[in-house]
Parts: structure tokens; C-alpha cells; sequence
């Protein structure tokens, strides 16, 4: 029987030896929380059914189909592996949202967050032979204090909220590494002096190497005596290949120490802004972004196979787009590694939707889980700013924490000063590198009276005035557009659709204009790439199909910004 998604699942950093455990695991949903008081972690105690993994209990393609809501689930499959000599990790690339790991009846541990990836040494408690893992991840989309995305509360979805994520919704897998190895590593390139910073983290003693390749023709070498610890050096590359729109030009890198060999990549480039422009490799390059959710039909937040994700890109790519914005969800890393090799923009954000923001407490869910995947996702050179969050809202009478929003922020620029970051997309800046606003308006004279006072360095049209301040900030509409078009019963889409086809176009044509033609815009995120379930505003449908020309629509997107002038 094949695996479904058999694909390494982190191709920044990757060792040869790994297993897949995708494929049937035993399952069971358990509502009342009381199978560990009921034993199911034990060895021998089966489930009531079984489940494809990766894919939520939600989807089709888990072979169950339940959109109830689910309290807690758990999840068995049996391993067998040969002597244990090496260190063994297994390894989820995402469970939503508490996830206790059971090896052989023994917890070996937890994680909390449904959308970073995350491992537990399970060498202890393995034997030779069989060994029985056992997951069991509670969930609940309804509490306030739990971050869910566009997760619906209700049972139905409605407006913008989609079918809902319970458990394991990315690639599991064992990694099996020597005592002795590289924990990790972080790099900075430098366009100017032509290198490239590692900072590397390594556990054991042993001769360390770092070779950089592209393309198989050698571009660097580092080698050393290193111990325990972290260790950085900067590496000359012999030749120039920036990472740019459209090309990827990937430094693949080896790491040996010892008896360990990891692979990863990185691209050259440097990101800055020049007043309001935003310089790629010191060349002013205007964001023509699309809002893309991450959903499909089949598999949910869980792309159904590997083609899928580089087909995304490639469906954008066609319409004239040269990035998007991941909106409301941790992207898997397979994604953000097409996105690297393809030379496409993106801005990594947070799932912080369902939070109750007015509670300081409610900051650690977030605050805990960002910082992990800001670490996990900071070498990929596609992400070129980060978001924490969006459209947040008072909640029930009682404010946002602004202390909150602004922490967030200093956290995001201590872990990666190298990017910048929104504090808050849309409607609640209280720090940040860029003030962005999403304007809905389905008139084009009207979007373009919004935003032209910034041409005479004037403040743009704000709603919500009343709660964030402009201050002379690079600026850029991160949602506009949403025109919904080819409705079904239950569809919907931003203001009153088009009667006709061609009416479309003239309509998006003059939103797009109305902002091309602003030059104190940086970029504009058009939402949406697909439709998704109920929201019909797509430029694709639900399952990829194309609702328009493509030609026509790359046309208006691609055409030169004043900016660019």
C-alpha cells in the first residue's frame, strides 16, 4: 500500500535517515476526554476505527469525513524497528491543538499549538522489535483562549470560516541521528560581501564541516574541531546567484560532524526599504501579493499531494502575482521550500483568529507557538516579512492589550531582525515596520480616493483612525478586490457581484489601476487566490479550476506600478 504524502517533510533540513509514518493508523474520537483515564494509551487496547494520516478526521481523504466537533481523538500504530542504536526522534508536523505522545504505555511528552512543528526523543522507551506510539490531541475551537485560524466555532461554516482541523494535520515521521550532531543552524547572507553567516548549534565533540554547492559546482568550505555548543563563522562564496522573483538560485549545504550529515539549502539575497520602497537585492520591486488560504476540499489544511503545493504557485504565478500572502495559518515547510525554489514572495503569519486579544493571558498560546515557527521557518528566503496577527477586535466591550500587540513585535525583530514585521494586518497597528489596511470597496473611483493623499504625503483613509495612528510608515493595501463572481446557493463574496463577465473585469482592472497607479504604495494583496467553501471570491474554484483568463488577469496584475516609474 502506497504512504500517502511519502515526501521528506523538511527540506531545509534533512537527514537520510528517516521513516515515514504516514499511512492507517488505529483511531478513535473521544469527546468526554476519558480514554487516558480509560487506559487506550496502553499497549494492546485498540481503537475503535482507523484514519489515513496526514489528513484531519474532517476530510474526505482520511477515509472518515466527521466535521462534528471533536473534543479529543487519539491516534495508534505499531513500528518495528531494529536495534535502537542511534538517538530516535518522532517527529508531527502539526496537530491540532494539545498532543500527548505515548510510546510503548510510557508518555515520553507534549505539545501545545496546532500549527508548529515539533518533536519528542522517544529512545528511552523503545525496544527492538514492535514498538506501539500512541497520540492522544485534544482540541476545542470554541474556547476563546485557543487560536484557531479560520476554523469555524459553529457547526456549519459560514461567512469566512471554513470546515474545522482536529488532530494530526501534517507528515509524522521517525528521524534517527547519532549522539553526536548538528542541533541546528540559522543563516544570514550578505549580498554585498558575498557570503553567507552560519550560526550552528552542535551536540558531541568531533571534526565539523560545512560544504555549499550550487548546482554541484563547489562555492564554500568551513571546517573545525568543534565541541558542544553553538558555533558561527561566515563563508566567501566563490560565485553570485541572488535569489530574485522568479529564481530560485538555491545554495544547497552539507554539515558533517562526525557521524551525522544533514542537508539544507539557502538563497543570497538582502531585503530593505528605501523610504516607501521595498528593495529586493537593492532593486525596487513592487508586491503584487495574492491572500491564499491554504485550504482544499479533499484534504482541508492539508494539501492532498506535494504536486498540489508547487501547483498553487504555480496557478498565482500565471495570473501575474509574484507572492501571497499566507493568510491565517502556518504553511507546512514543503511549501515555503517551492516558494523558495520558485523565487516567490511570501509573508509568513499567524493563526491568532478565535483568541479573546483583551485578555493579557491569552498572549502565551500565541506569544510560545510564533516564536517556534518564526525559528522553524527563518532561513526559508521566500519570507520576506512576518505577520503575528490580523484584524483583531475588542471583545466584548473590553479593548485589546496593546502591550500585547507591541511585545509580539519586539519578540518577532529579536529573533529575526533581518525582516520586517506587520504587528497587526488591517486595522489595529500599535508597532510596526509597515502600516497596512484592507479596503473592500468595490468601486474603483472610490479605492483611488482613499489613498491619494498619500501621493502629496498626506494620511490614506482609515476606518479605524480612531485606534492606530499613520505615521509615515511604507504602506500597503494587504486585502482589496474579493469580487465574488459565479455564486452558489450558499456562496457570497465582498459588495454586490458583477451582472456580467466583462463587468468583472472592468471591475477589477479598476481597483487593481487604483492602486498601481498610487506612488506611495509598495504592494497590494488581491483576495483571493481559490474560492474556499462558501466564499466564492476566488480566481480559481475550490478544487483549481480556472473562473477566468488567465492572460487577461496577468495583464492588469503585472502591469508597472507608479512606484516602479
Amino acid at each position: 500500500m502506497s504512504i500517502p504524502r511519502p515526501e521528506h517533510p523538511k527540506p531545509q533540513w534533512r537527514r537520510d535517515s528517516w521513516m515515514n509514518l504516514n499511512g492507517e493508523w488505529q483511531f478513535e474520537i473521544d469527546n468526554a476526554r476519558s480514554g487516558e483515564a480509560r487506559g487506550l494509551q496502553n499497549e494492546s487496547v485498540p481503537l475503535s476505527g482507523t484514519i489515513t494520516v496526514p489528513f484531519c478526521p474532517e476530510s474526505t481523504l482520511s477515509g472518515i469525513g466527521h466535521t462534528d466537533f471533536m473534543r479529543g481523538v487519539w491516534y495508534k500504530r505499531t513500528v518495528t524497528l531494529p536495534a535502537i542504536d542511534n538517538q530516535t526522534r518522532l517527529h508531527i508536523g502539526a496537530a491540532d491543538y494539545r498532543c500527548r505522545v505515548y510510546v510503548n504505555g510510557s508518555f515520553v511528552g507534549e505539545h501545545k499549538g496546532g500549527y508548529a512543528s515539533f518533536f519528542t526523543d522517544i529512545t528511552d522507551a523503545l525496544r527492538e522489535g514492535e514498538n506501539e506510539i500512541a497520540l492522544y490531541i485534544e482540541d476545542d475551537t470554541q474556547d476563546r483562549s485557543i487560536p484557531s485560524g479560520k476554523q469555524c466555532a459553529t457547526y456549519h461554516s459560514w461567512g469566512c470560516y471554513y470546515t474545522r482541523t482536529t488532530g494530526v494535520w501534517q507528515t509524522v515521521w521517525l528521524e534517527f541521528l547519532p549522539d553526536t550532531h548538528v542541533e541546528q543552524a540559522h543563516f544570514v547572507t550578505n549580498v554585498a560581501d558575498n557570503s553567507v553567516t552560519v550560526m550552528a548549534q552542535l551536540i558531541g565533540r568531533a571534526d565539523f564541516a560545512c560544504d555549499i554547492t550550487l548546482d554541484g559546482k563547489p562555492m564554500g568550505h568551513y571546517t573545525a574541531l568543534a565541541v558542544s555548543g553553538n558555533i558561527t563563522f561566515t563563508v566567501p562564496l566563490a560565485e553570485q546567484h541572488l535569489w530574485d522573483i522568479g529564481k530560485g538560485n538555491l545554495y544547497e549545504v552539507v554539515f558533517t560532524f562526525g557521524d551525522d550529515s544533514v542537508h539544507s539549502y539557502f538563497g543570497l539575497r538582502d531585503i530593505a526599504f528605501d523610504g516607501k520602497r521595498f528593495l529586493l537585492n537593492g532593486r525596487l520591486v513592487f508586491q503584487r501579493l495574492v491572500l491564499d488560504q491554504g485550504f482544499y476540499p479533499d484534504g482541508i489544511y492539508t494539501a492532498p499531494t506535494d504536486d498540489a503545493l508547487r501547483r498553487d504557485i504555480e496557478l498565482s504565478m500565471a495570473l501575474g502575482f509574484n507572492g501571497a500572502r499566507l493568510h491565517e495559518k502556518v504553511f507546512e515547510e514543503r511549501f515555503l521550500y517551492y516558494a523558495d525554489s520558485m523565487g516567490y514572495l511570501v509573508w509568513g503569519e499567524y493563526p491568532d483568529w478565535g483568541l479573546d486579544h483583551s485578555k493579557p493571558e491569552n498572549l502565551a498560546p500565541i506569544m510560545n507557538e510564533w516564536l517556534e515557527v518564526v525559528k522553524r521557518d527563518r532561513n526559508h528566503p521566500s519570507i520576506v516579512g512576518w505577520c503575528p496577527r490580523n484584524e483583531t477586535w475588542d471583545q466584548d466591550h473590553r479593548k485589546q492589550w496593546d502591550e500585547g500587540v507591541a511585545l509580539l513585535y519586539e519578540m518577532t525583530k529579536a529573533l529575526d531582525p533581518t525582516r520586517p514585521c506587520i504587528d497587526a494586518s488591517g486595522n489595529y497597528h500599535v508597532k510596526t515596520d509597515v502600516f497596512c489596511l484592507h479596503d473592500y470597496s468595490q468601486d474603483p473611483a472610490t479605492l483611488r480616493e482613499h489613498y491619494a493623499p498619500l501621493a502629496e504625503g498626506g494620511v490614506p483613509f482609515d476606518p479605524y483612525a480612531e485606534r492606530q495612528v499613520y505615521a509615515d510608515e511604507p504602506i500597503m493595501i494587504s486585502e482589496y478586490g474579493g469580487i465574488a463572481w459565479d455564486l452558489n446557493a450558499s456562496g457570497w463574496g465582498y459588495g454586490e457581484g458583477p451582472k456580467t463577465l466583462e463587468e468583472f473585469y472592468e471591475r477589477f482592472e479598476g481597483l487593481t489601476n487604483a492602486l498601481l497607479d498610487n506612488p506611495a504604495l509598495f504592494g497590494f494583496c488581491y483576495t483571493q487566490l481559490t474560492n474556499v467553501e462558501q466564499e466564492q471570491n476566488g480566481l480559481y474554484t475550490y478544487d483549481r479550476q480556472p473562473k477566468f483568463d488567465a492572460k487577461r488577469i496577468h495583464t492588469v496584475i503585472s502591469r508597472k506600478a507608479a512606484i516602479e516609474e
